[in-house]
């Protein structure tokens, strides 16, 4: 089997005065790449929610967003009364030296002031976060559960692009046979046309031919080709994370349709292998999103 490197995962919780919302999704990577976007809350549970990702999830590049919606005041400002009295002074002693009386504007014009109130900001409890990370593992499984069903849809896919360069590498098996003889009929004409046939040597014409001919032959191209084809289907078949060597295994596929297109000499069975070609495109670009 195998698994897609897109996913998406999603899952909320409530408790008393907040609403907390997880979302995590994942696109295709060549190694695994964890952003996250927490609120200041979470901040230092940070290295601990990147490590259950990475155990959970192999590749890809990984977005979790935690959203914190509070549902009543539990952030109230606080009279910073240190500050407060430390600027009062300050500003009577300017009042005094400038002779201006301005008592009763003094106050309102001190709590416009940087820190004059101050926000006590609650820590995280516990027992939050064990339901917050309960949660980040519930997003992590529904995203590995969309991996799952979408690389079922990629392996029928890339199975379905394998079937059909095989059938049509049975289908080159079709032009063999006339291509060597074309071949032969070919240069023997061109000999006859420029040497005449009285002054060919048989026996050296025949080595000759052999050995030409025989850099035409594409029947290892065609077996490396079906056994490439064969591994193929027999890594999609292994537990994931699998991407890595079916791009590698579709390199070596690409290999051999090149070599057999560039010896064929013949234009049925380039246009098979263009066909070829074709489905091979389609499996590079569908395995770059397998994990």
């Amino acid at each position: 089997m195998i698994k897609s490197m897109t996913g998406y995962g999603k899952s909320m919780a409530e408790i008393p005065q907040k609403k907390i919302t997880i979302e995590i999704k994942s696109l295709n990577s060549k190694q695994l790449d964890i952003n996250t976007k927490l609120p200041w809350l979470y901040k230092e549970k940070e290295p601990e929610i990147r490590n259950m990702i990475s155990q959970k999830l192999d590749r890809g590049k990984i977005d979790l967003n935690i959203y914190l919606d509070i549902l009543d005041n539990e952030i109230i400002p606080v009279i910073n009364k240190a500050v407060i009295k430390n600027y009062y002074n300050q500003l009577k002693e300017i009042t005094r030296e400038l002779e201006i009386n301005i008592d009763d504007q003094l106050l309102p014009a001190i709590m416009r002031l940087p820190d004059a109130l101050k926000t006590e900001k609650a820590e995280l409890a516990e027992e939050e976060w064990l339901i917050v990370k309960e949660q980040i593992n519930e997003s992590i499984i529904i995203l590995d559960l969309y991996r799952t069903e979408e690389g079922k849809s990629l392996e029928a896919d890339l199975i379905r692009c394998i079937g059909k360069i095989l059938t049509l590498l049975e289908s080159i098996e079709t032009f063999e046979g006339d291509r060597i003889i074309k071949i032969r009929e070919k240069l023997t004409a061109l000999l006859t046309e420029n040497v005449g046939t009285e002054n060919i040597d048989k026996n050296r014409y025949e080595q000759e031919i052999i050995f030409y001919l025989e850099k035409f032959d594409i029947n290892e191209e065609k077996v490396r080709l079906r056994k490439h084809c064969e591994y193929f289907l027999e890594k999609i078949a292994t537990l994931p994370p699998n991407g890595k060597i079916l791009s590698f295994i579709a390199q070596e596929i690409g290999r051999e349709i090149n070599t057999i297109g560039s010896k064929a000499n013949d234009a049925s069975i380039q246009k098979l292998v263009v066909m070829m070609k074709d489905e091979l495109e389609k499996i590079k670009e569908q395995t770059l999103n397998v994990l």
